[in-house]
């Protein structure tokens, strides 16, 4: 259904003028109860720096990242087989240089678990397809070994690339590890990706082994996978060897056991490697075109990744980790890198909502989580669901939620603070593949304001810039990254002269990154990403963000799911703003409905929100990792085919595009 909306139109489209709810305010005992307060403590006995709060501290993180950067080195011990011959070698970006002369292996640190015992766990395994695994340290470094010395006799070594068409399974976890000790590199992709796809990235790379399953089981449906891999094993003439992981119906023909690889014994050693040096290649989503493979290196990764799993998420020896993920995803390497500080990783492989809503919180609290990591479109589920889980399971040792993957609306904040309190603090985070971790993110000495991020992450650099490359606070502009962080790309793999690169960070603000993300950053510091900055609707010259729609429209109880895009007039008009809807009641989109739609849009947004449709679909497309596939639906309903927009297997249902593809034939043949 259809329903026209003719809206009036300002000058301009203003940012939320009441100040967002302060929900959680920092403990007064922070820096004695966390891993913040134990680094800002070793800051202070090693460099006299003395910090009042968050936002102090920050602002020393950027304006003298050297002195930070290197005080993360020491404050988590890390160790370079070689010294390095300065921190920061060169500030210009793109071309900025960490710790050059350095040496090291992101492997050797993960393997160590900041001193974890022998006995303690290192993964816990749930699957659908399988019973429970769990590994100790001791279980998971002979593993380790044992693959490192199984991929020596298949000729890998140092440059060479293994490729993983691997679930979130420990065996994946084994095989990267020993991958990155031997100075090789990494890359994976999901199952549940089409032969297409996994081509698209794998072919870039020019694996040289490639490890993968026959099937899986999601939830109570088996998936074979066995024509799959033949299709993409094909496709790639330079694999020398399959290695086969016994995990579903089957197994692969003409292809090495996993048993076999790991048949005999071997030191879980690691190669030094320069602190540049690939650790893995990261896929861009590949919505909208060939996905960019995003090469990053072992010592940016640790660096970062110590620094935000310690300061941010407070995870120390004990922990234990929650968070669903595909190997396909970059919070699949966040994950891992909880063994960074001696936290458990637990491994969620198969439907994330099988054979229920309740069903991570069940495994949050079987496991003792103590961060536990969510997509704000789950938290919003089970909201809507009406679920209790800080009253249902026994969740006492949870002391983090972490969100992140798409806006969060205040809502959703509210709904966490009503079941947990200050007990646990609700950590919403933005950040992305590119850099592979957050840019703006919270933390234990940061507020939590209902609907906004608390802040940018320590180290990073972030603002919103206007189109004259201008900071902005308090409007919408592009998110940007103004001094280099180390765990910024090395590069894009096969670009040699580094123009793809330039390109895709560097053209629009030479020397300053552009993420790609709109953004409103408060005087307070705090921020809200607003979408895309791609899909970022220009209504007659002023942008609006995709975000601020949705906070509005899916608070509305008869509406389930919604998308906005905007498509431009040629002639410089204010051209069509459509809203699709899917309604959350068999009545549809009522003539009801509609008018409370474009009410609460004009009043909590401004009138220039108002769209000139609203549309009924059966669903909003989105990617696997739960975000909304606006830039593709326009491009579709502008005439253009699915096959050039987005691959079939980034999607989480291919059928959500049936209703766009049936209008754009009716807008080319009205």
């Amino acid at each position: 259904m259809t329903t026209p909306a003719h809206p009036s139109t300002p000058a301009t489209a203003a940012a939320p003028n009441d100040a967002p709810e302060l929900l959680r305010a920092p403990a007064a005992d922070v820096l004695d109860t966390t891993e913040l307060g134990r680094f800002v403590r070793h800051v202070e006995a090693a460099r006299g720096e003395a910090f009042a709060d968050y936002r102090e501290l920050h602002q020393w993180s950027i304006t003298r990242p050297e002195h930070f950067w290197t005080s993360v080195r020491d404050f988590f011990r890390v160790r370079f087989a070689s010294p390095e011959e300065a921190v920061l070698s060169d500030r210009t970006m793109p071309g900025a240089r960490w710790f050059p002369g350095a040496t090291l292996n992101y492997a050797g640190h993960a393997l160590h678990g900041a001193g974890a015992a022998d006995s303690a766990p290192a993964l816990i395994a749930y699957s659908q397809t399988r019973d429970r695994v769990d590994l100790t340290w001791a279980d998971l470094r002979d593993r380790v070994g044992r693959a490192r010395a199984g991929l020596r006799r298949l000729g890998v070594g140092r440059g060479d690339r293994v490729a993983a068409y691997l679930p979130n399974i420990p065996e994946t976890v084994v095989a990267f590890l020993a991958t990155a000790s031997l100075g090789a590199v990494w890359a994976s992709c999901a199952p549940e990706f089409g032969a297409r796809s996994v081509v698209d990235r794998f072919a870039q790379i020019e694996p040289a082994v490639l490890l993968a399953v026959p099937g899986y089981r999601y939830g109570d449906k088996d998936v074979d996978r066995r024509a799959t891999v033949e299709e993409i094993r094909a496709a790639l003439p330079t694999l020398r060897a399959v290695v086969s992981v016994p995990y579903g119906p089957g197994t692969l023909t003409d292809a090495v056991a996993w048993d076999d690889l790991l048949a005999e014994p071997g030191s879980p050693d690691t190669d030094p490697v320069p602190f540049d040096h690939p650790l893995y290649v990261l896929f861009s989503s590949g919505t909208t075109g060939r996905p960019k493979a995003i090469v990053h290196g072992h010592g940016g990764i640790l660096l970062e990744h110590l620094k935000n799993h310690a300061l941010s998420w407070d995870l120390s020896p004990g922990d234990r980790m929650v968070w669903f993920t595909t190997t396909a995803w970059m919070m699949w390497n966040a994950l891992v890198s909880g063994l960074l500080v001696g936290a458990c990783p637990v491994l969620l492989d198969g439907n994330p909502l099988y054979p229920d809503l309740d069903a991570q919180w069940r495994i949050a609290a079987e496991t003792g989580a103590t961060l536990m990591g969510a997509s704000p479109g789950y938290l919003m589920a089970c909201r809507r669901a009406g679920l209790n889980p800080g009253r249902d399971h026994d969740l006492a040792a949870l002391r983090q939620i972490g969100a992140a993957g798409s806006p969060l609306p205040a809502e959703g904040y509210r709904w966490v603070q009503e079941q947990f309190g200050d007990r646990v603090l609700l950590n919403v985070g933005s950040g992305g593949t590119d850099v592979c971790s957050g840019i703006v993110q919270g933390g234990p000495w940061q507020p939590v304001r209902a609907g906004e991020i608390s802040g940018p992450a320590l180290g990073v650099a972030a603002a919103a810039f206007d189109a004259d490359g201008s900071e902005v606070v308090g409007e919408l502009g592009e998110l940007v990254i103004t001094v280099p962080m180390p765990s910024m790309p090395v590069g894009f793999w096969g670009d040699a002269d580094g123009s793809r690169y330039r390109a895709a960070y560097f053209d629009t603000y030479p020397g300053v990154w552009r993420h790609g993300d709109w953004a409103r950053f408060a005087e307070t510091g705090s921020c809200v990403i607003a979408g895309r900055s791609d899909a970022t609707l220009n209504r007659g010259g002023v942008r609006l963000g995709t975000a601020e729609f949705y906070r509005v429209v899916e608070e509305i109880p008869e509406v389930a799911d919604s998308l906005v895009v905007h498509l431009e007039d040629p002639a410089g008009g204010n051209g069509e703003l459509l809203l699709f809807v899917v309604p959350a009641t068999e009545d549809g989109l009522t003539a009801e409905l509609h008018e409370r739609i474009v009410r609460e849009l004009r009043g909590a947004l401004s009138p220039r929100h108002v769209p000139d449709a609203v549309i009924a679909v059966a669903a909003v497309p989105r990617n696997r990792t739960g975000k909304k596939l606006e830039l593709p639906v326009k491009r579709i309903l502008l005439g253009a085919h699915i096959a050039d927009v987005v691959g079939p297997d980034t999607l989480a249902d291919p059928t959500a595009f049936d209703a766009f593809l049936a209008l754009a034939a009716e807008r080319r043949n009205p």
